[in-house]
């Protein structure tokens, strides 16, 4: 395994930054590999696009579950490094890819067995499950090449590497822009094969990542075991990757719940308001990839340095975030500011859903700084492990502080009202983060000294 001293030794706001900007490229790459997958499947008329568009929350909800795991392995193994226990990082990534391999026959068994009940459960027409079946099953086949992937990145990121897992990430989505075209339109000599080429375009550029991390992990850092694992040792692993993984999904899937609350409240404003609501979020997702990213990037670092006992520089890490955040927050708010008109007249040449769009750009962005404090703390608290902190201030923010904030809003001043209820939960969301880590800002060592979640 590559020493890599600069997470435990190197100044903490450079250190940050330089694990940081490589995963800008990686979330951007993930953005990219979706916004393709929609734009060309959205050349196949209206029908294709329904029927993709009802896979996403049965997509979405296997994408969280391995997001959440590996954000586990990540912590986990950051410990184990900055302990310098190498047999036991060893241990913790090759039991963790195999609760990955695990998993993977799990969700691949239920799944292929039930595309019709559950779908029909989401709402799908009868005519529409054909369709829905033509993406589902190539993707259920080749799910293991993403989800055992995306827990070896997460484990390479704990050793404080975060270009490689970016490199692999954009690598598989230049791999899906050639392959999609190809095969959902049958150009040259591929077949045409529509919402089933855009699934196999997928798996293929997932196949890539699961061979590169394995080579990662097994060959050029050594940190995969080729022994068969016994029972106790791998029970006790998977009971760390738990501990921070579970809480972890948690929080990836009830986002979404919260987001289709908040879009019932804004259609009650009619369709400009929600036009405007799905345009800002997805500035909103842009906006704040460097967000991503430190988030990201703050978990291995905590982690090693908490494993190390260096409990001084992970408060120096909780400072710069803070700092962070508020500059981050307000640049971004400022351009967005600045910016508003002309973006929203890229987005819609409509008077009504325009000015709608100004409206949420000259309103929630206002909150981005405290927002991102929010998120930050939430990642800190997972890289500690407390997790069931994280999950109380995402559940406090979306659904006792945004949810009935946004509804007070609408009522008393319609969309604008709305918007600023939002904005309002998200800085109260980052005041509540402050106050929740305040003892580990004073003194981490006294802070981390008691018993873990």
């Amino acid at each position: 395994m590559r020493q890599r001293k600069d997470l435990l030794e190197g100044p903490v706001g450079r250190t940050l930054l330089e694990l940081a900007g490589p995963m800008v490229i990686g979330i951007a790459s993930v953005i990219l590999f979706n916004f393709v997958d929609t734009l060309f499947v959205s050349r196949l008329g209206a029908e294709a696009l329904a029927a993709m568009s009802f896979t996403f929350p049965v997509t979405f909800l296997v994408v969280s579950f391995s997001i959440g795991m590996g954000i586990g392995l990540t912590v986990a193994v950051a410990r184990g490094i900055g302990q310098g226990n190498r047999e036991h990082v060893r241990k913790l990534i090759t039991h963790g890819l195999l609760l990955a391999n695990l998993s993977v026959v799990v969700v691949a068994a239920v799944g292929l067995f039930t595309i019709d009940p559950v779908f029909r459960l989401l709402g799908a027409p009868e005519v529409m499950l054909s369709r829905i079946r033509e993406y589902m099953l190539p993707w259920y086949l080749g799910i293991g090449f993403l989800i055992v992937p995306m827990m070896g990145n997460s484990a390479i990121r704990a050793t404080g590497d975060t270009k490689t897992p970016s490199l692999i990430m954009l690598f598989a989505s230049a791999i899906n822009l050639v392959l999609d075209p190809l095969l959902i339109f049958g150009l040259g000599p591929f077949p045409r094969l529509e919402l089933m080429g855009a699934a196999l375009a997928s798996v293929i550029a997932w196949t890539v990542t699961f061979f590169a991390s394995l080579w990662v992990l097994g060959w050029r850092e050594r940190l995969l075991e080729w022994t068969r694992p016994r029972w106790a040792e791998m029970r006790a692993s998977w009971q760390q990757i738990f501990r921070v993984g579970l809480p972890a999904t948690a929080n990836n899937i009830v986002l979404p719940l919260a987001v289709g609350i908040l879009t019932r409240l804004v259609a009650s404003r009619g369709t400009e308001a929600v036009a405007a609501f799905g345009v800002g979020g997805r500035i909103d997702a842009v906006a704040l990839i460097g967000l991503g990213a430190m988030a990201t990037a703050v978990s291995p670092f905590v982690g090693q340095n908490v494993g190390a006992g260096n409990f001084g520089r992970v408060r120096e890490a909780l400072h710069f975030c803070i700092k962070a955040s508020l500059v981050y927050g307000a640049a971004t708010a400022a351009l967005l500011f600045f910016s508003a008109r002309p973006l929203a007249a890229i987005f819609s040449d409509e008077a009504g859903v325009t000015q709608a769009i100004v409206q949420y750009l000259f309103t929630v962005p206002v909150s981005y700084g405290l927002f991102c404090i929010a998120i930050l703390v939430g990642a800190i608290f997972n890289a500690l492990n407390q997790p069931l902190k994280a999950t109380l201030l995402i559940a406090v923010r979306l659904f006792v502080l945004a949810v009935p904030l946004a509804a007070l809003g609408s009522s008393l001043a319609g969309t604008p009202g709305l918007f600023c209820g939002v904005a309002l939960a998200n800085g109260l969301s980052g005041a509540m983060g402050l106050w929740m880590i305040r003892r580990i800002r004073k003194d981490p060592e006294a802070a981390l000294r008691g018993p873990e979640e």
